[in-house]
């Protein structure tokens, strides 16, 4: 069954701005201007962007959505994912920000603005609280995973959706500079091709 209802969720200290989220829009707006799409922009709480998500796709058909998250986002998508029973999309998806992030606390900038924010210690445990256990259907999930990631562990990333279905880049970096590439796939393993 084709999503009608998709849901793009970017990474620490992104935005809807980001290329890959500005890329997948068009491509709706372009080939399936007929699907609900939502890129919200998330705050520095993870509690608090859950929580958002979660009021954003409460009256959407659980069973006509996907997700996509890029690094934190696909943190937050598999979260996403298991909670409602969605097809997710994950890109260099962050496997423990818990620890990842641990290291960031206090005071930091946005990519895509000079907007400053405060990433607290508190964060980090809402974080630990979110994370789920383990992955139920791998089937739901299909993760592009970087080699040439310079953020995050790759075999770390494969590890954690071993089982789902993976494209392993030899190359590229986290923001997935080569997005265009994949783009096709992620659309077709959604089910939301023109």
């Amino acid at each position: 069954m084709s999503a009608s209802h998709l849901l793009y969720l970017h990474g620490f200290r992104s935005s809807p701005q980001s290329t890959k989220a500005r890329k997948v829009a068009d491509w709706v707006q372009r080939h399936r201007p007929d699907l609900h799409w939502w890129c919200p922009q998330l705050p520095p709480s993870p509690r608090s962007a859950m929580q958002l998500i979660a009021d954003g796709i409460a009256g959407w058909p659980h069973e006509r959505m996907a997700v996509v998250g890029s690094s934190l986002g696909g943190f937050y998508a598999t979260v996403v994912a298991e909670r409602f029973g969605c097809p997710a999309v994950l890109l260099n998806p962050a496997v423990d920000p818990a620890r990842d992030l641990a290291a960031h606390i206090g005071e930091t900038t946005a990519w895509h603005s000079d907007e400053r924010f405060f990433f607290r210690p508190e964060y980090v445990d809402e974080l630990r609280a979110l994370a789920p256990v383990t992955i139920t259907r791998p089937e739901r999930y299909f993760a592009v995973i970087a080699k040439g990631d310079e953020v995050l562990d790759w075999q770390e990333m494969h590890a954690r959706y071993a089982g789902c279905r993976i494209k392993l880049l030899d190359g590229s970096d986290h923001a997935l500079s080569d997005f265009d590439d994949h783009l096709p796939d992620v659309v077709r393993f959604l089910g939301i091709t023109s």
